[in-house]
């Protein structure tokens, strides 16, 4: 049985991205100007695989970073791949957060989810069932290679869950149009659930 390679990349920059702000699953940001030829420089001096078929969250700064990179595939967007809900610390800064008894809390460890917001478990295991269904859909379409455009915290926390080498969350951190080319191998990832991770994306042309 064949194993199957997906290419995890870290969306471009958007200006919130460079002002340090929390910006997750419900700011649907560009990317910026900045981004974008961040992006399209990346393209031209690095080597991107080639793949089948390019997954993407749903957000604005994916796609858009899915067409720079791969703009002859076809792009089949994933909303359980959408970055995690700040809550009430969505769009605002560490700054602005300074001072709030719960913002403390939270940073600190003692609360599971910002206010209305989501946990680091419920996170993870969202995006766990978001690569079981894109696992599926390259099964089913016979795909043995696609790329999947996606945000930062989401392939760190993914990659901590799932990945070997067994790594913390911060160990799998990944700059603006980089990322990790994880292995599944059928027998192993039904039994387990475990992918391999066994390069870095992009590649020095």
């Amino acid at each position: 049985m064949r194993s199957y390679k997906i290419h995890l990349i870290r969306h471009g920059a958007t200006d919130a991205n460079r002002e340090g702000r929390y910006v997750g699953g419900k700011t649907d940001l560009p990317l910026s100007a900045e981004g974008r030829r961040e992006m399209k420089t990346m393209k031209e001096k690095y080597r991107y695989p080639w793949v089948d078929i390019v997954y993407s969250s749903p957000m604005q700064r994916c796609t858009e970073t899915a067409k720079i990179l791969f703009p002859e595939r076809e792009i089949i967007t994933v909303e359980g791949m959408r970055e995690y809900d700040f809550g009430e610390f969505e769009n605002k800064t560490a700054v602005e957060l300074d001072g709030r008894p719960d913002y403390t809390a939270w940073t600190s460890g003692q609360m599971p989810s910002p206010p209305g917001g989501e946990s680091s478990k419920d996170f993870t295991a969202r995006v766990v069932l978001a690569l079981n269904e894109i696992i599926r859909d390259m099964m089913a379409r016979e795909c043995y290679e696609s790329a999947l455009i996606m945000h930062g915290g989401a392939i760190m926390m993914l990659l901590a869950a799932c990945a070997l080498p067994q790594h913390s969350p911060v160990e799998w951190t990944s700059e603006n149009g980089t990322g990790y080319t994880v292995l599944i191998t059928p027998s192993l990832y039904q039994k387990s659930g475990i992918i391999e991770a066994v390069d870095l994306v992009p590649q020095e042309d």
